[in-house]
């Protein structure tokens, strides 16, 4: 009988652990993390470009200084801020980085429409490559910031369903991660004018 009794204790524990999410919680976790490694990897390939996208505007551009400073300083701004695993769970410096990369994308795009003015520049080759390499590491942070945002949205919801819940209050502790949102003034399109 004793036998018998610890057995459906045992089976009994180990049904009700299997559905505790304790490891389904770990595994978004990490998702979570692994995600914001693909964001932080494709800023830093902007980052990256940027040196030489500015040197060969230089060339052509020399008394645009005042962009290129604009572009130089936003660089700097976006670089000293520490960008590691501890960023995503902390809401304030989140917003504080995803702030320095708006300024940083502005002031790229002024630096676009400085090239505009200058047609040897746009022909060079050197810097249509580099043209190209930036718009694709522009769509490339904006597909890695949208699989974080889907991660991030598998982790909230898995910590906050039952019985996951539980096990998150009474074991892990994890906390809501926060996704990345839209920049202030982003609802309103941009205006082009000829």
């Amino acid at each position: 009988m004793k036998r018998l009794l610890l057995l459906l204790t045992g089976t009994l524990l180990m049904a009700m652990l299997s559905g505790c999410g304790y490891n389904t919680m770990q595994a978004n976790e990490e998702a979570v993390i692994a995600a914001w490694g693909d964001v932080e990897s494709a800023y830093q390939r902007r980052n990256d470009l940027i040196p030489n996208l500015v040197e060969t505007v230089k060339g052509y551009a020399k008394h645009e200084a005042e962009t290129l400073k604009a572009v130089t300083e936003a660089r700097a701004s976006v670089g000293g801020i520490k960008a590691d695993k501890g960023l995503i769970n902390d809401p304030a410096a989140l917003a504080r980085f995803q702030q320095a990369q708006g300024q940083l994308t502005g002031a790229l795009s002024r630096l676009m429409v400085i090239a505009e003015q200058y047609p040897d520049l746009k022909a060079n080759q050197n810097f249509l490559d580099l043209q190209q390499q930036l718009e694709g590491t522009e769509n490339r942070i904006n597909v890695a910031r949208q699989r974080y945002n889907q991660t991030v949205q598998v982790f909230n919801t898995s910590i906050r369903t039952f019985p996951n819940s539980l096990t998150n209050s009474l074991l892990l502790h994890l906390q809501r991660k926060e996704p990345f949102k839209a920049e202030e003034g982003a609802k309103t399109a941009p205006k082009v004018t000829f």
